[in-house]
């Protein structure tokens, strides 16, 4: 997803004199064309988040659209009070950038993990938040974000996520992305989560259980997702993310078919409420957490029973 952020990027920059690139002192490689074609346009904050979102602020209140750019937790948790007060209640068009979402940088231990963001953004007033789950999704968002208008937070993966097919046509905030068709089981995914998912409803398909694969990337607001998901009448639902229990998409799917659409029942799987010691990649993590394909799909027959 980085390589389709940045490529994007500088799409957009050629196209709107108003996009302006932020950087916590990360990125060198993959922005050196954004900063060589835009120099005037490009800054780097170094190891200073908080006052990167600060600065974006302002030159979001003096008409440009910056996009700041860091690690999941550094530019969510340590910057939450200046995404609060100086983004969100001056309603500043800024979009946060957080890559890594989830255990991507798994060999950088629990400091580095991104499981708590999306619960932090969420919390906050008028913030959108928007999770890809693929390259093609994420440079979507990007155009998608920068026509709002208004201050957001776009999750990204690391690198090497591949694209998924999509059986719904074009992006658009707060409509899900149809992944895979299936009968009276779906899984929702939000993030780069939503690759293993579509292994895991390959896997059942070999036992004869179609699910299908919706990535529900528009987090926050979620309530037009919900509506167009429930609309499908799903007996069961199983929302997947990489990203801790409390707060995250899971927990306001669960909530938002509770209230409205309480005849469905919704099961998750998340990331443990803990941090996540023990040094290792990605994948190895998910492995761990059971939040790869096996883990997922596993968990599945166990729910319906092994029988569709």
């Amino acid at each position: 997803m980085r390589d389709a952020f940045f490529r994007t990027l500088v799409e957009l920059a050629s196209e709107d004199e108003r996009v302006i690139f932020i950087t916590g002192d990360l990125g060198f490689k993959l922005v050196n064309e954004f900063a060589t074609r835009f120099p005037t346009r490009f800054f780097n904050a170094g190891v200073a988040e908080a006052n990167m979102v600060s600065v974006a602020a302002g030159l979001a209140l003096s008409g440009k659209i910056p996009f700041v750019y860091s690690i999941v937790p550094f530019v969510t948790a340590r910057c939450v009070e200046q995404i609060r007060n100086d983004l969100c209640n001056m309603g500043a068009p800024v979009i946060v950038v957080g890559v890594g979402g989830g255990y991507s940088y798994g060999e950088n231990g629990p400091t580095h993990h991104g499981i708590d963001d999306i619960a932090l953004m969420r919390a906050i007033p008028e913030m959108t938040v928007v999770c890809p789950c693929d390259p093609m999704e994420a440079a979507d968002a990007m155009r998608a974000l920068l026509a709002y208008g208004k201050p957001a937070y776009l999750r990204l993966g690391r690198a090497g996520e591949r694209r998924l097919p999509r059986c719904n046509g074009n992006f658009e905030l707060g409509r899900p992305s149809l992944v895979r068709t299936g009968a009276n089981i779906a899984i929702v995914a939000s993030g780069a989560i939503t690759s293993e998912a579509l292994n895991a409803a390959e896997k059942l398909a070999e036992t004869g259980i179609d699910v299908a694969v919706w990535s529900l990337h528009t987090v926050k607001p979620i309530e037009s997702s919900v509506s167009i998901i429930a609309q499908a009448n799903y007996r069961l639902l199983i929302a997947v993310e990489e990203h801790g229990p409390c707060g995250g998409m899971t927990e306001a799917l669960s909530a938002r078919m509770h209230e409205v659409y309480s005849r469905t029942r919704v099961e998750r799987i998340t990331a443990p409420d803990t941090f996540t010691h023990p040094v290792g990649s990605q994948g190895s993590l998910r492995k761990t957490a059971r939040l790869d394909a096996d883990g997922i799909a596993e968990r599945v027959l166990t729910l319906v029973g092994g029988k569709n």
